[in-house]
């Protein structure tokens, strides 16, 4: 089976972590700054604070933006449940705005029209979460602008972009956003096992972020709220969790930044590859918005489901069944039955439940081999004319 996602792991990554484990610490040492270094490097940020997981990330995030009861988070249907999640766990309402029909993306048209709407109505959201769906970022500074205007912050999830660039800037860098969020998971473009982090340009962020990924717990007399009693000394200040990344995954991280660009331009050779591939056939490719180069995590289609006499699933179901793992990204959250329980319901975002009726995720990872793709378009070309 051809996976949809796989990491790459080399020999230079492992030596990374055999030399951790032979090391004097296996947390809280010295290589989740370096790796925090390395972030900010990177992306031009001036903090990064590495956490267990993205979902971790986005609930220090909200957190620090002081996301609470009476409050509300909107992002978009068609991400991984954690984008909305993480403001249940503050508490907060969730809503969504629905996505560009091209991109994927959340539509800032659409933000625009549920804004005005929400102004009359005395519920402007808090927070704002726009999801650079497959790696290509959103339409940020157009993002940006609403915040300013509607008084909202801003989250971007990262999770599947770290490696692109908005407008020739890195995402990640924050110019149009408070705070950014990256995911390590092993199918994203870099991988530290399990792991996230959350970047920002505000030092305060920073720092309420920091305590919030490690008990609310301080060893900085600055922050504290008396006079510290020695060296030995710490202080809880706030109400925080054990978010904390290990040093085994941070070095695996320090040693997969090294590669992050040969990565994302190995997934751009592939992608072309594809649209050139792809070509003829009764789907869509992926759009590429202006100003942007994606990280290029995922790749997925889109059936022209009126011209092919088959069903989504039929399509989806004859790929797996002869050896390529395609995936579908997203199921959109509002259809959840945890969420439907809230009030949402099918036709409140149509142009989400439109995409997950077609979309479908093509296998891209780095050493996913031209052999490989050739593969995978003949058999999809063959189940798309009944030959299979």
């Amino acid at each position: 089976m051809i996976p949809y996602g796989k990491q790459d792991i080399s020999q230079e990554d492992i030596n990374h972590v055999i030399e951790v484990l032979k090391s004097d610490f296996l947390t809280q040492g010295p290589k989740v700054p370096a790796f925090e270094s390395a972030l900010t490097q990177f992306t031009h940020s001036k903090y990064a604070l590495a956490v267990n997981s993205a979902t971790s990330a986005l609930h220090i995030a909200c957190l620090a933006l002081e996301l609470g009861e009476g409050d509300w988070l909107w992002t978009s249907p068609i991400t991984f449940v954690a984008s909305a999640n993480c403001g249940l766990y503050c508490g907060a309402k969730v809503d969504f705005v629905d996505i560009n029909p091209k991109t994927y993306n959340m539509c800032p048209i659409q933000l625009e029209k549920k804004l005005k709407l929400a102004k009359k109505q005395g519920r402007l959201p808090k927070v704002v979460v726009p999801v650079h769906l497959c790696g290509q970022s959103c339409d940020m500074e157009a993002i940006w602008k609403l915040s300013k205007e509607y008084g909202f912050r801003v989250i971007e999830d990262a999770s599947h972009a770290i490696g692109g660039k908005y407008k020739s800037q890195p995402i990640g860098c924050c110019e149009f956003s408070d705070i950014t969020i990256f995911s390590f998971h092993p199918v994203k473009i870099v991988t530290t096992a399990e792991g996230g982090a959350a970047l920002t340009n505000d030092e305060l962020l920073a720092e309420k972020m920091a305590l919030f990924r490690s008990h609310g717990i301080t060893r900085d007399e600055s922050l504290m709220e008396s006079p510290s009693h020695g060296s030995w000394y710490y202080q809880q200040v706030d109400l925080g969790f054990n978010y904390r990344m290990t040093e085994l995954q941070a070095a695996l991280g320090v040693s997969q930044m090294s590669r992050l660009e040969e990565f994302v331009s190995k997934r751009h050779v592939l992608a072309n590859n594809y649209n050139r591939l792809l070509e003829g056939l009764p789907l869509k490719c992926p759009f590429q918005l202006e100003d942007t180069y994606s990280g290029l995590h995922l790749y997925v289609i889109r059936l022209k489901l009126e011209e092919i006499n088959l069903t989504h699933k039929q399509v989806f179901d004859a790929l797996r069944d002869n050896g390529v793992g395609v995936n579908l990204h997203y199921i959109p959250i509002h259809l959840q039955p945890y969420y439907s329980k809230m009030g949402f319901s099918e036709g409140m975002f149509p142009e989400s439940e439109q995409y997950y009726r077609e979309a479908i995720s093509l296998p891209m990872f780095p050493n996913l081999s031209a052999e490989q793709q050739v593969y995978i378009v003949t058999l999809l070309r063959d189940i798309l004319e009944r030959k299979l």
